[in-house]
């Protein structure tokens, strides 16, 4: 099987390290006047900015699942449609757009997943509890939340360096691989 069709172990490891990371970050939140602000948003931010949108769904969407069955199941399938959603949507803008400028694309895309996390919420916890006015009541947490997480997820991985090493980790691994198909090869020509 060729490396382009597998998960790297690499990417693999930290999927599952975001993922836990995000189940982890559910647990508990930060008490406001009138709610609580979770900070797996961060964690869900940072992982789609660095990962493609399929690991960030499994850490946007599973792992908030998974997070919710633990400690507040109600809502859990609203979780795992509007994580996922937001995961995929900044992990695809932030990996498609503005290629000369990173930093501009995660930014665009963390802004539009905090939308996509608001909505998705507002409107799930419409159904959920059947009355559009808790619903309704909750924007303000909901907004708050999206938009600390993005700014936690941002500075996590432009001002505190993870992007610059997890590329670095990447770029790594890349060039190990490489010279281990070098090597493998190299009785061939000899």
């Amino acid at each position: 099987m060729s490396q382009t069709t597998k998960l790297p172990a690499i990417k693999l490891t930290l999927t599952a390290l975001f993922m836990a990371m995000n189940i982890a970050f559910s647990s508990f939140g930060i008490p406001v006047p009138g709610g609580h602000i979770y900070l797996c948003d961060a964690v869900i931010c940072l992982s789609a900015i660095l990962l493609g949108p399929f690991e960030a769904f499994i850490v946007g969407g599973i792992g908030s699942f998974l997070g919710d069955i633990l400690f507040y199941p109600l809502p859990m399938f609203v979780s795992l449609f509007t994580h996922g959603l937001q995961a995929m949507t900044i992990s695809f803008i932030s990996h498609n757009t503005f290629k000369y400028h990173p930093r501009l694309a995660s930014a665009l895309g963390v802004a539009i997943g905090s939308v996509i996390m608001v909505t998705g919420y507002t409107l799930g916890k419409a159904f959920i509890y059947s009355t559009p006015a808790y619903a309704i009541m909750g924007i303000p947490y909901e907004a708050l939340q999206a938009t600390v997480g993005a700014f936690l997820g941002m500075i996590l991985c432009w001002k505190l360096g993870v992007y610059k090493y997890y590329i670095s980790t990447i770029n790594s691994n890349a060039v190990y691989r490489q010279n281990l198909e070098l090597e493998d090869t190299s009785w061939k020509t000899k």
